[in-house]
């Protein structure tokens, strides 16, 4: 079983280069990061887990960006997203940037997407919160379509260009490992986009079952984000057959982000040898 982490990049923490040595360093596999291009000061929608949204919301560098730095810095480190608020995204831009970083890490790149829960962020961009999951579903053909056509065209009812060429195409075949993030909606859609799919850890051993067969007994590849650090739960999506686990990396000074890194490879070094 692969062993990741997932972490808000902000411009008050460890730089992402920095992560990203330190990372591969430890044996870990890969990283994930999330995007939020801002926060609206008016927000109504309900933070994930309730309660007050955490102050790396709003710092949130672009992961984008901040990938091709690490990516420049390491050679082994799968990066990802986890995830791109691709509802929130111009299909034809996100298609070019996520080709140029596959391109730039030498085929390490995951794409991670999800339909997003900040009603006011996706207003924000001119996205009809009640229609996202029927633009996600477009855009995932689309982008598709660009990555291995070389003329690419796609109609549909939110997502619609006319022949066109786009390069670099990326360097994973046919394109990058698509996950999508969520809980049972989000499977469905991974069956029928036959893609990956990462839903949130559970907290009890036990659930694991029921989680993992909200795929249908579909074999698709899944990703669990934000596990804590209890190795029951390792052990138990291990057994499930999970192929990535990926742990949660509070955002913090270089020294600090080290020494948790190290407390989180003592749980993990089971799998990570």
């Amino acid at each position: 079983m692969k062993i990741g982490i997932t972490t808000f990049v902000t411009d008050e923490g460890i730089s992402g280069p920095k992560l990203g040595l330190a990372l591969e360093e430890r044996g870990f596999e890969s990283l994930f990061l999330p995007e939020h291009s801002h926060i609206p000061a008016s927000r109504k929608s309900s933070a994930p887990g309730g309660g007050e949204l955490p102050r790396v919301y709003y710092r949130a560098l672009d992961p984008f960006v901040t990938l091709g730095a690490i990516a420049a810095v390491t050679e082994r480190l799968i990066l990802g997203t986890s995830v791109t608020l691709l509802v929130q995204r111009d299909v034809i831009h996100t298609a070019k940037e996520v080709a140029s970083l596959d391109l730039i890490s030498n085929g390490r790149f995951v794409f991670g997407v999800g339909a997003g829960w900040n009603r006011e962020e996706m207003a924000d961009h001119g996205t009809d919160p009640r229609t996202r999951g029927a633009l996600l579903d477009e855009q995932l053909e689309a982008i598709r379509k660009i990555w291995t056509e070389d003329l690419a065209e796609y109609h549909g009812r939110f997502v619609d260009f006319d022949p066109m060429y786009a390069w670099p195409k990326p360097v994973q075949q046919p394109h990058p490992p698509i996950f999508i993030g969520g809980g049972e909606s989000a499977a469905q859609r991974a069956i029928r986009h036959g893609v990956g799919w990462i839903p949130a850890a559970v907290n009890d051993p036990a659930a694991i079952p029921a989680q993992v067969a909200q795929l249908d007994g579909n074999d698709l590849p899944v990703t669990v984000a934000f596990v804590p650090l209890d190795p029951a739960l390792v052990d138990g999506y291990a057994e499930a057959g999970v192929q990535r686990l990926v742990f949660s990396l509070p955002t913090l000074p270089e020294s600090e982000t080290l020494r948790t890194l190290d407390e989180i490879t003592k749980i993990a070094e089971r799998r990570l040898a």
